[in-house]
């Protein structure tokens, strides 16, 4: 399995990401904001998006997205296939985003909104705290991404407060050690293509 940042040669998974992220939703029943072909398709092919494949297969996905001028990036869109779901990818994938978060971004704060607890897990392994909503950016436009969720009326009647999701945030200049030490220590980290065998 290779795990790498995202090109134009990733484009032919797009659509099976796109479904895949909203049908996971409606399994779990929680709510996750749509987005569209061309918005995925524009992250992948800026090298904005970390990919799993195995075999000609999209694994699993990630992107990252910069808000108020680049003090924030968000790392969104986490997804694995189910066919190689419990098997420790999405740990994977969240590893080399945030590595490529930290090395795009390095000064930014870094944050994430889930339900799922398996990904606050991960989150809080690479120093991520929980924190509340006022914390992360205001930037209007990453809110206007909430539209489509099926929990946006309850983001709203909370006045941008708190909604279902956790907030979660890391903060570059909480941590004493240089970024190499912040980082896992395992070969995902590099900005080489990655690979292991499941």
């Amino acid at each position: 399995m290779k795990i790498e940042i995202s090109s134009s040669v990733h484009i032919m998974y797009v659509s099976e990401i796109q479904q895949e992220m909203y049908d996971s939703a409606q399994r779990r029943g929680t709510g996750i904001a749509k987005r569209s072909i061309e918005y995925l398709s524009k992250k992948i092919t800026e090298g904005n998006a970390v990919i799993a494949t195995d075999k000609g297969k999209w694994v699993g996905f990630c992107y990252i997205e910069t808000w108020s001028h680049g003090q924030f990036v968000a790392n969104s869109g986490l997804i694995v296939s189910p066919d190689f779901r419990h098997l420790g990818v999405a740990t994977l994938i969240k590893e080399k985003v945030f590595a490529l978060s930290r090395n795009k971004y390095p000064t930014a704060k870094i944050f994430g909104l889930t339900t799922g607890l398996a990904v606050m897990k991960i989150n809080s392994d690479l120093g991520y705290k929980p924190v509340i909503y006022s914390e992360l950016t205001q930037d209007e436009e990453f809110w206007n991404g909430c539209r489509s969720c099926v929990n946006y009326d309850i983001l709203m009647k909370k006045e941008r407060k708190n909604c279902l999701c956790t907030a979660m945030l890391f903060v570059p200049e909480n941590i004493k050690n240089s970024a190499e030490n912040v980082q896992p220590e395992n070969r995902y980290n590099n900005e080489q293509e990655s690979s292991f065998s499941v």
